[in-house]
């Protein structure tokens, strides 16, 4: 028997309907229904490797975008919930604890109960996820989606941003590409969150063949330089679209519970909101849909390792 006889057969003894247009060899995922398509706003997910700095991207940009008069959503999908702290000023319940609490009679739930409105008017949603080792953070990301839906929170949304836990290692992880028109890699200058990239590269590629979304570009945060960066960019064809220096001021403002945006006018400071003002002026007016071709894992080493 074939993987793909074996596949299908597995889907049969487990009840899954056998579907077209698969996400990529060996996809068992089930389609995304078409009436959660999140509709009139522009939709962006942040990836990248664990502890590479995706909150803090996520929330400096939508706090840009804020600025620069848009409607925002952030919604956080990571059971730490940690995504929004930065604008709200504290950790906020999730969306799935809140689900258990009316024994997930969604219907009992007011939008207040689980959307917070942080700095500059942007609405923080922490998704959560299933205790670990258990469930599936799509179908977390699946029932936010929905939530926010039923309640009419998307319809005067401008802008919304998905900040996704780790790097992509399962089709949970990449449910948000579903609902997104642009993907964006938060990266440092360095091999493990370059490598972490390629295969971000590769689910985002995976996921365009059946969906909107669409590779804008990397971010380089905390780092000095951009070389290796920019010399991966140009092997596989990607584009790095911002940089973000690793300055004292971004874990200042993580201590204090606050975006860069409130932080007192130092140069540095300022500087790195100039930065992300731009990213969100250039993420808003449309960027270039990128398709790069990822690296075999032996080529990156090959081109970022040292003997």
């Amino acid at each position: 028997m074939s993987p793909k006889d074996e596949i299908t057969t597995l889907r049969a003894a487990a009840g899954v309907p056998r579907l077209r247009g698969e996400d990529g060899e060996g996809s068992v995922q089930v389609h995304q229904d078409p009436s959660m398509k999140i509709e009139g706003a522009k939709v962006f997910s942040v990836y990248g490797k664990g502890g590479i700095g995706k909150s803090t991207t996520s929330s400096n940009l939508s706090a840009a975008f804020s600025t620069l008069g848009h409607r925002v959503l952030q919604i956080g999908c990571d059971p730490k919930h940690d995504s929004t702290f930065t604008l709200t000023g504290r950790l906020q319940p999730t969306v799935i604890d809140i689900l258990k609490e009316v024994d997930f009679h969604a219907e009992e739930l007011r939008p207040e109960d689980f959307v917070t409105e942080g700095f500059g008017g942007v609405q923080c949603v922490e998704a959560g996820g299933p205790p670990a080792g258990t469930g599936c953070g799509g179908y977390v990301v699946g029932q936010t989606v929905k939530l926010l839906k039923q309640h009419h929170m998307l319809e005067e949304t401008d802008v919304v941003i998905f900040d996704v836990l780790g790097d992509v290692v399962c089709g949970g992880f990449a449910a948000p590409l579903q609902h997104a028109d642009r993907a964006i890699c938060v990266t440092a200058n360095d091999f493990d969150s370059i490598y972490a990239m390629n295969r971000i590269i590769a689910a985002v590629q995976a996921k365009s063949k059946n969906y909107n979304v669409r590779l804008a570009g990397c971010i380089a945060n905390r780092s000095k330089d951009t070389d290796e960066v920019d010399r991966y960019c140009e092997k596989v064809g990607f584009r790095r679209i911002a940089h973000m220096p690793d300055i004292d001021a971004i874990r200042r403002s993580r201590l204090k519970k606050k975006t860069l945006f409130e932080m007192p006018d130092e140069e540095d400071i300022v500087a790195a909101r100039a930065e992300y003002v731009r990213l969100a002026e250039a993420l808003y007016a449309g960027t270039e849909p990128l398709a790069p071709a990822p690296m075999e894992d032996r080529d990156i080493f090959e081109l970022l390792g040292f003997d």
